[in-house]
């Protein structure tokens, strides 16, 4: 048996959420205030059994102006209906442990493999709780009026029903269980609407009890505590945990005669240690008159308790460091003298541990009481470890505890992590991607999608991306937003891009991947799957074309060959054939200004992605409309591709339109005169002559320095980073690219002092003044 699935209405920003588990370990990612912590509550409160413990805030924002939407009078208040908060908890069962669910059948002729239980939080008598809130609220009002004679602004308890619940929640409010039918799950499979069946009290045993019998629940926070005099809020010691631990295992060891004996053996010396140590303190006390003729005589007697052993810092664990010899005793340091890393370490196994011993020892003659499953919530384990501890600690997480004992029963691991190295360590099955909605007010909600289900459906891509996210510790999933550059200089260089004209960006969580574009194409799948907002930074990387007198088997083979290619496959070399005039004959896909008639690009992003053009022509021509794509009602992303447009750049009296193929040619063109300072030579993109010469001969010397292989783009990047003079601007293209995205992030106004503009254009081109 394990747990299948959960699902959630109504609950924060659960508004209608569903969560499958895998059977040994779940992992919950996404990023802040995503849902992932209200997830764990929610089963932590149902499952509990307990309705003093939710709260009007429990309920999602929508829910609150449906408080307020009441009958205008008694006659419509028999079909009032308030909102309400549910947990449905699917469960996988087998032949061998059907008899465990025998209460949770939906009907006699049963057949499947899940049994369900909704745990319903309602309203008892919702037009009840509608007369007792008007009967307040009338009281209230008289109040009111009154206090207004006195000119004083006053609004009593309760305002309005969402402030009436806010105290009488508990009163108003119970749990109620139901039993749900596996066909729920596809209704259009049979179409047969099968309605939850309630559990009323006069049945044999109540749905939390039942649930409690299948069930054990337990939470190890992320706060947790070890010893460390500099943190004040982390006060429980290692050796403290240990002492609990040793306690609930000597429980089950009463017949332990060689203890026993150890602290017979023990009292007896102590006691005749404190008789020397107190003997004169007791003589000094008869001169008090104490002890009398008929007063006993005081004695101190040691009573040693093995429980009590490792508590009230009888006990110390220490670190040992050196192995005691013949010549030197052993040297060791107390617990709170290692690293909390390592603390953090052994303080979660032993705690796990014990988490497990207590589920699974029983005491004699209630074995039948052991809840078959397990499960286990762990809060972000990463705390205080580094990288290879963090990817250790999920590795050897099921070593430690197997998920399937021997006896049958199961224990299942959910967690939830900030740490892209605990994320990919076991791949994408685990994943569970917690991510917000767009909207923002009362409708804001979340949505949880299940990473399992890409993985089988993406066979081409999902190795690929698996060991690129794990090799490069991608932080994609807990961003607002992604963005996909050509390399490494676009990466280096874009967070200084984005201080410099997308200041608004800055209160956004971005993760940079950097994948070029022969391979960002591959991301497609998941970014839709995701739904995650997202620009692509590429290069136009015009190539000469195939020669046109290829023709049948011999131009689609051409094709083919191109469309197959990746950046790193453009020739920098020309043929050594030649053209009528004598000159060499350029070869085909050998790299090419972006001004040569004919010209196609060798970025597979724009060929199979956006804006799906081959031809330099149509991708300059393109629309912004043909750049972008939104998600449609099956679900999707919004994403931008964005690459090299034309610039209209001045030098001297001089104009031109230029067309650039890559970053470097396009920030230097929208740059040329800060280029060509002195101070900036760093660049690599500054000639000495550069005065006297006209704006075609100097475009067409960074041109063919940027694509020889002389020249070093890293040192471009460290370069421009280093720079003190901030003058430059921002290529046209990637301005538009950042101006769009922030468009699509709900970033608040007013959160930085110069928020970007909120247009969007597709510039044919753009005038550069220099």
């Amino acid at each position: 048996m394990h747990v299948h699935s959960v699902a959630f209405k109504n609950f924060r920003r659960l508004k209608d959420a569903r969560i499958d588990f895998s059977e040994e370990l779940t992992i919950f990612v996404g990023a802040n205030n995503s849902g992932k912590t209200s997830a764990t509550h929610a089963i932590e409160l149902f499952l509990s059994g307990s309705k003093e413990k939710f709260t009007i805030h429990d309920f999602c924002a929508d829910c609150w102006t449906a408080f307020e939407k009441m009958p205008s009078d008694s006659a419509d208040a028999a079909d009032f209906r308030l909102p309400h908060i549910s947990l449905d908890v699917w469960i996988a069962v087998d032949a061998d442990n059907l008899y465990r669910v025998v209460e949770l059948l939906p009907r006699a002729a049963w057949e499947g493999s899940l049994v369900g239980l909704r745990i319903e939080f309602a309203a008892k008598d919702a037009a009840q709780t509608l007369a007792r809130y008007r009967g307040k609220a009338a009281d209230a009002s008289k109040f009111a009026q009154t206090k207004a004679k006195d000119g004083q602004d006053y609004s009593p308890w309760p305002r309005n029903m969402r402030d009436y619940l806010s105290r009488e929640l508990k009163n108003e409010y119970v749990l109620r269980y139901f039993i749900l039918d596996e066909a729920e799950l596809n209704p259009g499979a049979t179409g047969v609407v099968h309605m939850p069946k309630e559990i009323v009290g006069d049945t044999e045993r109540s749905g939390h009890s039942i649930i409690n019998s299948l069930i054990k629940v337990d939470f190890l926070s992320a706060q947790r505590h070890l010893s460390d005099g500099n943190a004040q809020s982390r006060t429980e010691d290692l050796s403290r945990r240990l002492s609990r631990f040793y306690t609930r295992k000597q429980k089950k060891r009463d017949d332990d005669h060689n203890a026993l004996r150890a602290l017979a053996l023990s009292e007896d010396q102590l006691t005749k240690h404190f008789s020397d140590v107190f003997s004169d303190t007791f003589r000094s006390l008869r001169k008090l008159g104490y002890p009398g003729l008929a007063n006993p005589s005081l004695e101190i007697r040691a009573a040693l308790k093995i429980e009590r052993l490792m508590g009230d810092h009888q006990t110390k664990v220490h670190y040992l460091l050196e192995e005691a010899t013949a010549e030197a005793e052993a040297l060791m340091l107390p617990d709170n003298y290692n690293g909390l890393g390592f603390k953090n370490l052994i303080y979660m196994g032993v705690e796990l541990l014990d988490l497990h011993s207590a589920w699974a020892t029983t005491e004699e003659g209630e074995e039948d009481k052991r809840q078959p499953i397990h499960l286990v919530f762990i809060e972000e384990p990463e705390a205080h470890m580094h990288a290879q501890l963090q990817q250790a600690f999920v590795r050897k997480l099921t070593d430690l505890i197997p998920p399937r004992g021997k006896d049958g029963y199961s224990t299942q691991f959910v967690i939830t992590t900030h740490s892209a190295h605990i994320l990919y360590e076991r791949g994408f099955r685990p994943i569970r991607y917690f991510r917000r909605s767009s909207e923002t007010g009362s409708r804001q909600n979340s949505n949880i999608f299940n990473l399992s289900v890409f993985y089988d459906r993406n066979e081409p891509d999902r190795d690929f991306l698996e060991r690129y996210m794990k090799l490069t510790h991608c932080d994609m999933f807990f961003a607002d937003a992604a963005i996909l550059v050509e390399g490494n200089v676009e990466r280096l260089v874009l967070p200084l891009m984005i201080a410099q004209s997308a200041k608004k960006l800055g209160a956004a969580y971005l993760s940079i991947l950097e994948v070029g574009g022969a391979f960002a194409f591959r991301f497609r799948r998941l970014i839709e799957f995701l739904g995650l907002p997202t620009l692509i930074i590429t290069d136009l990387d015009s190539v000469y074309p195939v020669p046109s007198k290829l023709e049948g088997e011999d131009a689609v083979k051409a094709a083919d060959a191109a469309e197959s290619s990746d950046d790193e496959d453009e020739e920098d070399e020309p043929d050594a054939k030649q053209e009528a005039d004598g000159s060499p004959k350029p070869r085909p896909r050998s790299k090419c200004p972006a001004t040569t008639p004919g010209a196609v690009t060798a970025n597979q992003t724009l060929r199979q992605w956006l804006p799906g053009k081959t031809s330099v022509e149509d991708l300059l021509a393109a629309e912004i409309e043909e750049r972008v794509q939104a998600p449609t009602k099956d679900g999707g992303a919004h994403v931008m591709v964005t690459y090299q447009c034309p610039v209209k750049a001045t030098w001297g009296t001089t104009t031109l339109e230029l067309k650039s193929r890559t970053l470097e040619e396009a920030f230097a063109y929208e740059n040329l005169s800060w280029c060509q300072k002195m101070e900036n030579q760093s660049v690599g993109l500054r000639w000495k002559k550069s005065g006297t010469m006209t704006l075609g001969v100097l475009a067409a010397k960074i041109h063919a320095r940027v694509k020889g292989e002389s020249f070093n783009k890293t040192n471009f990047a460290l370069g421009l980073l280093a720079s003190t003079d901030a003058s430059w601007v921002v290529p046209a293209y990637i301005r538009s690219g950042l101006d769009w995205l922030a468009t699509h992030l709900a970033i608040a106004e007013g959160t930085l002092d110069s928020p970007v503009s909120t247009a969007v254009s597709a510039p044919k081109a753009v005038e550069v003044a220099q």
